[in-house]
């Protein structure tokens, strides 16, 4: 077993008996941005294809009903906020349980099929990160009605602030928009949206964020729709795709460590999730599961979203064995070990 997944229990395990110890949150909020890795159900209020309100999905979930979510059960986010001591998970931000004093444990603003450009989320109508952004304000304004200016300040600068981006920019925008990939190389399109990002992170920086972490790119060309479009026929991991996220990661380190550099007080954590999740994809029987190339779902080399449904012929009957639950996105058990590497990689965000 990786050294990682060793350590990971006692990451854990250290984290609750900090929570424990003290009865309260190890950090007063979680607030959550991102696309459809970390989406809990804003896109069920949108008019958009790119939902998973709908069974299968949720079917593990602790309610086994359909949140929204694009998994069979919890994202790493829900376990992420379990292991910082939260009794409920952060809400989507445009559903009915965002209301009242819950605003004050964290929202979560993530919309599926949204990315650091906003073309993306344009494509598929979803919530850009510039609207994000602006639900984000609306949303500070709401807790200082609810505690007071100074109080609000308070949750702000000692919330963990978590941001997943990018895959869809490449996956659902820059692979197939000729628009784009017949301009831009992907080494261009990456800067641009490293432009992007470091824009969101100052804008976030002026509103009082201090504490943020966000998630490199996975092994896209191991995600299993990638490998039936653009794997010629292979059952392997694309590695130009793969080498498209490795560049991308560099990138983001070191705009992230210039963006370090350069706001005060800012605790910026790039959280790896490319090696653990090649990690698993590569030698699944370590981390415990037995199918890393197929993913749950229907016949499990496309099926996402809509294509994923009740109908979906060949969809297992575990998804425990499974790294991936449909075509883009981990199973509840990969994000369970997904989620203690993170910890273990975050311990300065909550120091």
């Amino acid at each position: 077993m990786k050294f990682s997944c060793r350590l990971q229990g006692w990451f854990v395990f250290l984290a609750m008996v900090i929570t424990f110890a003290n009865g309260q949150p190890v950090v007063p909020a979680l607030i959550i941005f991102g696309d459809s890795i970390v989406d809990v159900g804003n896109n069920n209020n949108l008019n958009t294809l790119i939902k998973a309100n709908f069974p299968p999905y949720g079917r593990d979930f602790v309610t086994h009903r359909p949140t929204g979510r694009f998994c069979n059960g919890k994202l790493a986010t829900d376990f992420t906020a379990e292991f910082l001591g939260f009794t409920t998970y952060p809400p989507a931000y445009l559903s009915q349980e965002a209301q009242g004093n819950r605003l004050l444990r964290g929202v979560n603003f993530a919309s599926g099929a949204s990315g650091l450009s906003d073309t993306t989320a344009q494509l598929y109508n979803t919530i850009s990160l510039t609207q994000q952004l602006r639900y984000y304000g609306e949303y500070q304004t709401k807790i200082v009605n609810l505690v007071g200016k100074e109080k609000a300040n308070s949750i702000i600068s000692g919330a963990i602030h978590l941001l997943s981006a990018g895959t869809s920019d490449f996956i659902q925008n820059y692979y197939i928009n000729p628009l784009i990939n017949r301009i831009y190389s992907p080494a261009r399109f990456s800067d641009l949206l490293m432009n992007s990002y470091s824009a969101f992170v100052e804008d976030l920086y002026g509103l009082g964020v201090r504490r943020l972490g966000v998630t490199n790119l996975p092994p896209i060309g191991c995600l299993p729709a990638a490998i039936t479009v653009y794997g010629a026929g292979s059952n392997q991991c694309v590695a130009r795709l793969n080498q498209d996220a490795t560049s991308f990661n560099v990138k983001l380190n070191n705009t992230s460590q210039s963006l370090i550099n350069k706001l005060p007080s800012l605790k910026l954590v790039v959280f790896d999730v490319y090696q653990p999740l090649l990690d698993m994809i590569n030698s699944p029987s370590d981390s415990g599961f037995f199918e890393s190339r197929r993913a749950c779902c229907g016949t499990g080399t496309l099926e996402t979203s809509v294509l994923c449904n009740s109908r979906s012929i060949g969809t297992c009957s575990n998804a425990t064995n499974y790294v991936f639950w449909d075509g883009f996105h981990p199973s509840e058990a990969a994000n369970k070990v997904l989620a203690g590497d993170l910890l273990g990689q975050g311990f300065d965000l909550i120091s």
